[in-house]
């Protein structure tokens, strides 16, 4: 089966001139300019007239929380909300529509965001929504709030009189939501978050599951939903020890969110210096620096890959003392070969920096944190003031040569990306900044490098037809929102392949195309 593209912009480093690309049975066989593709039009079942639009690899999403993404699309979305009225409002307007025994679940709400500058309380919940169950997870997933029927699921440190619950209470919330919200309703919720992923051009991603976000018996079903889809997923499981998971569940590796600490947002995250708007507290780290050697080390004498999630810089100088004692016991290239991964790291210095790149450490990152809280008054600035400058350093963790994979951590930012792309070339902070190329790599190839796969992600004869079609009314350039970049990669003569121009908007995707099976299609845009 041939299909053949042809009068567009095909991105690939094989060819950066390329207009036309034909695949044959799922791979890549030829690209090359429209005069060549004669040659291949009269064997092709399908031929494409792009019209002058782009194809690319299609994207990978690093981290995923795919039920919850689910949940948020089909369920209680509060992200966008301008103040708690509003939030609550939304509430009560959800709930009317549910009979009372109805179980509540949203989330995306943000205080920083709101005129009242807190969340919700218990009662306010209980009011607004009719007395029913609810619980409204904090944007960053890291706390929440929950409605007085609620609170007797609340076990352990972390319950505020309020109704704000956080670590070990949060946790258990979670753990009771998992036994009122059954498997038919999270299918719905992967279905939805996948389709969407689908819709926005993603044709991999990876699940970062872990006991405190959702039980076992969903890794299944997002396995199973994504296969029917035609989506790749591999799945991660953050808890240490549990190798006997690896073969039951299909697992990747014993990585992704197992928490080092929490999030800044939440004010969980561990920091050497007291947050900025709470003089007292530092955050809380979950994992000691021994506790982290073991897992690597485990993970390390077994090829398995491991992983924390990590973001206030003193949960990631655990992290680096962690990697420096695996690496006396088991030496630094078995952990280069087990390909090892950390989701998030946010706050990292140059140290721990040359200790991730000299152990080989993919930095599973978020560029949207930057774009929605970064800057002087955002919410990192009112967290942990003139440290936000600091925070998300993409140039400088690619300048040490650390891989870097893109990801939107969703439901805690939406998924998408070419925003996701734009955020990393566009960051707050001048200095690091990449270029657009080498964030759409790392939303590419890096993320199957992250998955331990080598060669995808690219579109060049003999690789697999991964890719999607894309409707950009923006110029297609090499684009170098750092200036320190040299200025021949932006002649044309350089032989560096083209992207939009971001500053003029994202682009829409057409079509996404997995392993050369069709896996979204916009309506009518190839007739």
């Amino acid at each position: 089966m041939r299909t053949l593209l042809t009068n567009g912009s095909v991105y690939s480093p094989a060819d950066p001139h390329a207009t036309a690309i034909a695949f044959d049975d799922g791979v890549v066989t030829w690209l090359g300019d429209d005069t060549g593709a004669g040659a291949y039009a009269d064997g092709a079942d399908t031929v494409i007239d792009l019209d002058g639009k782009l194809v690319t690899p299609a994207f990978v999403d690093a981290h995923v929380h795919t039920a919850q993404t689910g949940a948020l699309l089909t369920g209680l979305d509060l992200a966008g909300t301008t103040s708690l009225t509003e939030a609550l409002d939304r509430l009560a307007a959800f709930a009317a529509k549910l009979p009372q025994d109805a179980v509540i679940d949203g989330s995306g709400w943000d205080e920083t965001k709101w005129a009242e500058g807190r969340p919700p309380t218990a009662q306010e919940l209980d009011r607004a929504a009719g007395g029913r169950r609810v619980y409204l997870s904090r944007v960053d997933g890291h706390s929440g709030v929950i409605s007085s029927a609620l609170l007797p699921a609340a076990q352990g440190d972390g319950l505020d009189a309020t109704g704000r619950v956080e670590r070990d209470a949060h946790h258990a919330v979670r753990d009771a939501l998992s036994e009122l919200i059954g498997p038919e309703q999270r299918r719905q919720d992967v279905t939805a978050a996948v389709k969407t992923m689908a819709a926005k051009g993603i044709g991999a991603f990876h699940e970062m599951a872990a006991p405190h976000i959702g039980p076992l018996w969903e890794l299944p079903i997002v396995r199973e939903v994504a296969a029917e889809l035609g989506l790749s997923a591999t799945l991660y499981w953050g808890e240490p020890g549990v190798f006997e998971h690896l073969g039951t569940y299909g697992l990747a590796g014993l990585a992704g969110d197992l928490n080092a600490d929490g999030a800044l947002g939440s004010r969980t995250a561990a920091l050497k210096e007291p947050y900025a708007d709470r003089a007292d507290h530092r955050g809380h780290a979950y994992l000691t620096p021994e506790q982290i050697a073991e897992h690597v080390i485990s993970c390390t004498e077994r090829n398995v890959q491991a992983g924390f999630h990590c973001i206030g810089d003193r949960a990631l100088d655990n992290i680096a003392r962690g990697f420096e004692v695996a690496a006396e016991k088991v030496g630094v290239q078995a952990l280069v070969a087990a390909r090892h991964r950390l989701e998030h790291v946010e706050m990292v210095d140059e140290a721990t920096t040359a200790t991730l790149a000299r152990c080989g450490v993919v930095a599973s990152v978020q560029p949207m944190f930057d774009a929605l809280w970064g800057g002087r008054d955002g919410m990192y600035a009112e967290r942990v003031g003139d440290r936000w400058q600091g925070m998300n350093p993409f140039g400088s963790l690619a300048r040490a040569g650390v891989v870097l994979a893109f990801g939107s951590d969703a439901p805690v930012t939406e998924l998408g990306g070419w925003e996701a792309v734009r955020a990393a070339a566009f960051h707050h902070e001048p200095s690091e900044r990449i270029t657009v190329r080498a964030a759409f790599q790392a939303h590419t190839r890096g993320g199957w490098r992250a998955a331990g796969i080598d060669d995808a992600g690219v579109l060049a004869p003999s690789t697999a037809a991964t890719y999607a079609i894309w409707q950009s009314d923006a110029e297609l350039v090499v684009q170098t929102p750092d200036q320190r970049v040299a200025a021949w990669s932006t002649d044309p003569r350089a032989g560096v392949p083209v992207l939009p121009d971001l500053s003029e908007g994202t682009p829409t995707c057409l079509r996404t195309v997995v392993g050369g099976r069709v896996v979204y299609e916009a309506e009518g845009w190839s007739q």
